[in-house]
């Protein structure tokens, strides 16, 4: 089954075409991974498909729906649908681990305040950490930063989650641990997974399709495997780290 399905999605700033007519659909509990160059579009992509950026031709289906022509109070309830691990885990500074991962459970549920800190804890426990609910960030260490960042977005109980970069920053250990997390929460929640990174190794251990974005468009899709034995020169290039190819803007 479709989850969400994007198609012929454009999208410019200023002079600068992004997006250039992508298409892709990611299905019901799958992990999908967007491989591609820095600066290739694959954020503004995330961002399209949690609606918080509109297209400027195409669209974009959740389950069905046309995300981008939802009004305001639409969004915010389809919003529930999703969980987002920023690139850098967009942690409150001010606030403690329990008030970070809570936040958004105290301004969009109903939930009670008991019921909040039973979903912090719980969701906190699901990501391999216990008894730092009083820290601030600044007191942990950049993969415990991460994996608040994930308890924050698994906390609604999303259908959907999205990872923006999940890995840079972090020693190889550090990375490994997350690939491990992402992993297990896929076999805990159940939920479709759309990942973006340039990471191969964590692309190789968690994806079940990979999809490669290059000059604003999806050029091509497969299986790990598939995709370690194109014939696309393109995708061949960037997934061994080499300077000579077809791309030459690096």
């Amino acid at each position: 089954m479709v989850k969400i399905k994007i198609t012929d999605l454009h999208k410019a700033f200023g002079s600068k075409q992004v997006l250039k007519g992508l298409d892709l659909e990611i299905m019901s509990g799958e992990t999908l991974v967007v491989i591609g160059q820095s600066g290739s579009g694959k954020s503004v992509l995330l961002k399209h498909i949690i609606g918080i950026m509109k297209p400027d031709r195409g669209r974009v289906m959740v389950d069905g729906q046309e995300i981008s022509s939802m009004s305001d109070e639409q969004l915010m309830k389809l919003s529930r649908k999703f969980g987002m691990l920023f690139q850098g885990a967009a942690l409150f500074d001010s606030l403690t681990v329990e008030e970070n991962v809570a936040f958004g459970l105290r301004r969009h549920t109903t939930l009670s305040e008991d019921e909040i800190k039973e979903r912090v804890k719980e969701s906190l426990e699901q990501v391999g950490l216990r008894g730092v609910e009083k820290l601030f960030p600044h007191e942990l260490s950049g993969g415990m930063k991460k994996r608040v960042g994930l308890a924050r977005a698994i906390a609604y109980r999303p259908e959907i989650v999205l990872y923006d970069e999940p890995t840079t920053g972090l020693d190889p250990i550090r990375a490994e641990a997350i690939n491990d997390l992402i992993l297990c929460l896929k076999k805990q929640m159940r939920v479709t997974s759309v990942i973006i990174t340039h990471d191969m190794n964590m692309t190789y251990k968690v994806a079940d399709r990979i999809a490669m974005l290059y000059d604003g468009r999806i050029i091509e899709t497969g299986a790990p495997e598939e995709i370690r034995n194109t014939d696309n020169p393109v995708v061949q290039q960037f997934i061994n780290g080499r300077t000579e190819g077809p791309i030459t803007e690096w």
